[in-house]
């Protein structure tokens, strides 16, 4: 099947529910667009499918590393095409679902075409990749190209490639992008941006928040920490494990700690429906309803 299903839109949203009905409607399969999915051992607060789920429809890209593995968007896309192209060939509908927007921006329009250098970046990623890093890295971009820092200021890859873009080129990343007209990757794309009201979403976050507490998310994330999440290259970015170390190091009561993971996830949601609104022209902004009854005419 040449088509492939994009669904998109900020967590908690319904997405992966979205993409078990289509894929158990048309027998396609799910490829997984979360960077924090890839890895073993955070499955309930990544909010992985169940082992259920999986047995019933084939997800790719989800749970296949250990923590300590670097994730990236060049190494994603490069997966996320082979697992598509595998689909395809299969006669399957091809399903990407997911919330991490560069991951998905760079699926589907590739990866940028900025200069680079693999040892400017090497020497950068020695310098400023770590955690304790980020505040001189910010510093550095705080000099260089203040309106990049900006923008990318919780992400601390994108920082790093801003950096490199403006060492090399002594223009801001941001001005570059301005003169490139991205084109879509793939033909075919029926792309869903899943739109969910705020106070609504608010309250799906905290329902599902208080479930992972109950199915045992502390106790993940503690033997998660105790192998060293929190120094890890990419997963120590997983949402509220940092929040939930604070809580077994005695820093905060059980009852904020809910409390800190759902404003904490409600602040992500709220820089996903930004990435989403501005970075994603083809797709189509639906509501769960609609896009059940868009899904069920395809």
């Amino acid at each position: 099947m040449d088509k492939i299903l994009v669904i998109m839109g900020p967590t908690a949203s319904g997405k992966s529910s979205l993409a078990l009905k289509a894929a158990q409607l048309y027998g396609g399969e799910i490829v997984s667009a979360d960077s924090m999915q890839l890895y073993r051992g955070l499955e309930i607060g990544t909010a992985q499918p169940t082992a259920e789920e999986r047995a019933s429809v084939p997800h790719h890209l989800v749970g296949i590393w250990d923590i300590d593995v670097r994730a990236d968007v060049f190494t994603f896309q490069n997966l996320a095409d082979a697992a598509i192209s595998d689909i395809r060939r299969r006669g399957k509908l091809a399903i990407v679902a997911g919330g991490t927007g560069l991951y998905l921006k760079n699926l589907l329009y590739g990866l940028d075409d900025m200069p680079g250098d693999r040892n400017l970046r090497k020497e950068l990623d020695q310098e400023y990749d770590y955690p304790e890093k980020e505040d001189a890295l910010r510093e550095k971009m705080a000099q260089l190209d203040p309106e990049a820092l900006e923008k990318f200021r919780l992400c601390r890859r994108r920082l790093i490639r801003a950096l490199e873009v403006k060492l090399l080129t002594g223009k801001s990343i941001l001005e570059l992008q301005t003169q490139c007209t991205p084109q879509l990757r793939y033909p075919n794309i029926m792309a869903i941006k899943l739109e969910v009201p705020p106070e609504e979403l608010a309250e799906k976050i905290a329902i599902r928040t208080q479930k992972m507490l109950d199915d045992g998310w502390i106790n993940e994330a503690r033997r998660a920490i105790e192998n060293g999440l929190l120094q890890t290259p990419t997963a120590h970015q997983a949402l509220g494990y940092k929040i939930i170390a604070e809580y077994l190091d005695g820093n905060i009561s059980s009852e904020k700690l809910c409390e800190k993971l759902c404003a904490a996830t409600r602040q992500y949601a709220r820089r996903q429906r930004t990435w989403f609104r501005h970075q994603h022209p083809e797709a189509v902004a639906m509501t769960v309803d609609e896009a059940e009854k868009f899904i069920s005419g395809l």
